[in-house]
């Protein structure tokens, strides 16, 4: 006969209080989760009940994280716990510790998991700012016990712990663009657009400049009539100016100040030097996202690239980055020219500037990208020379051809996309 005792009661109803805390406690995880320090802001700035405290909890949100964390997992276990005592007490059975085992988990998986943290995710800021009062009491007793618990697991796997974060990785952010255009929260050119900002910080400068023999630049030398007409051809409101050789560059020339010099009545044909500005110089294996910073702290719109021997490489300006994230963005001094003209469904005639990544996509392989940057490194260095026009180099089933080369530089290529076993009917 099952008897159940006054203190098996007490132990029951104090087993489904603690699981009411875990829901409440996993609903508080999940809302948060949800909501940002600027969101806070906004909701205090409202005066809405309850947005102090989230204020202080979103301030610190690793903070907050492990310490929600924490007591999350002790109310949970010590509520599964009493249910075991009871039911092998009131039970006195062998199997009473697999049956506790068995219903306390899928209780606590429906009714302290899965519920309240949907519940919460559907309402993320009501929620956060009904709950927030009750967390930040919390906050402040147990932060100290979950800082030292954290520092004990940070000694015995040492490495960057839980008080840095990050609870989200990147490539968990990346599925969840995705999830998002899948679901249509997003278009797909905001996808793009995130995606691109992602992968600022792995392209390198060299990857987006304009190269050495594109660069649009000017001598010292010349008569401030000749660079006007320079500065007017090309459409650029700034100019590298270099002295004796093209890696001597000794400043930028705006065109704005030669336009007042000459407005002002100065020589055409007089020296110039006095309106150079200072050149900016960066090394071509610089981050794109360091660079992007390191242009908007100095005020500065164009700086000039330099390789590992202090030759200049090319140029890059804030346009070419912020095509990077956005597309291409043409201007009435661009000509519009498509890097890639296709000619049949495997052959495609492109401009040697191609980054070798874009024709991967275009022939669904993956071209070898390590030494070089564009179609036409590529096939500078499988041929190991000069091109001459019609030389021909072949790498992974895609044939590259030499059409047009202008002195030592390749300018059109020829990609055709050769047959394989693969690509034949009742192929592998």
């Amino acid at each position: 006969m099952i008897t159940i005792s006054s203190g098996h009661v007490i132990a029951l109803v104090a087993a489904f209080g603690l699981l009411l805390v875990a829901a409440l406690l996993g609903a508080a995880q999940a809302a948060l989760s949800r909501i940002t320090l600027p969101t806070s802001l906004k909701l205090e700035a409202e005066g809405r009940r309850g947005s102090g405290a989230l204020v202080r909890l979103t301030e610190e949100p690793a903070t907050t994280a492990n310490i929600l964390a924490l007591l999350t997992l002790l109310s949970q276990a010590a509520g599964v716990a009493l249910i075991t005592v009871v039911s092998l007490a009131v039970l006195d059975a062998p199997w009473a510790v697999l049956l506790a085992a068995v219903g306390g988990a899928v209780l606590l998986y429906v009714g302290a998991e899965v519920a309240p943290k949907t519940v919460a995710l559907q309402r993320a800021e009501s929620a956060a700012l009904s709950l927030a009062p009750v967390v930040a009491p919390l906050a402040r007793v147990f932060g100290p016990v979950a800082g030292v618990l954290i520092r004990v697991g940070n000694a015995i796997a040492p490495g960057r712990g839980l008080e840095a974060g990050p609870f989200v990785t990147e490539d968990q952010l990346r599925a969840m663009i995705d999830a998002a255009e899948s679901d249509e929260v997003i278009e797909s050119s905001e996808r793009a657009m995130i995606h691109s900002i992602f992968e600022l910080g792995d392209t390198m400068v060299r990857e987006i400049m304009v190269p050495r023999p594109d660069m649009v630049m000017v001598s010292v030398e010349e008569s401030l009539h000749k660079v006007l007409d320079v500065i007017l051809e090309a459409g650029h409101s700034r100019i590298p100016v270099y002295r004796d050789s093209r890696d001597q560059i000794v400043g930028l020339l705006y065109a704005k100040d030669a336009l007042r010099r000459l407005h002002a009545g100065g020589d055409e044909e007089g020296p110039w030097g006095d309106l150079l500005r200072p050149a900016h110089f960066v090394p071509e294996l610089k981050p794109v996202d360091a660079l992007l910073r390191e242009l908007q702290a100095k005020k500065i719109h164009l700086a000039v690239v330099v390789d590992e021997y202090g030759t200049t490489a090319g140029l890059v300006t804030i346009e070419d980055i912020l095509e990077e994230i956005v597309g291409e963005i043409v201007d009435e001094y661009d000509l519009e020219e498509s890097l890639v003209e296709p000619l049949t469904d495997r052959r495609w005639r492109v401009d040697a500037r191609l980054p070798i990544d874009e024709l991967s996509e275009l022939v669904d392989k993956e071209l070898p990208a390590e030494e070089w940057d564009t179609v036409g490194g590529l096939l500078f260095g499988l041929l190991g020379h000069v091109a001459m026009p019609g030389e021909q180099a072949a790498v992974d089933g895609v044939r590259l051809t030499a059409e047009r080369v202008d002195g030592r530089r390749i300018a059109k290529v020829l990609v055709d996309q050769l047959q394989t076993e693969e690509d034949e009917p009742g192929g592998g």
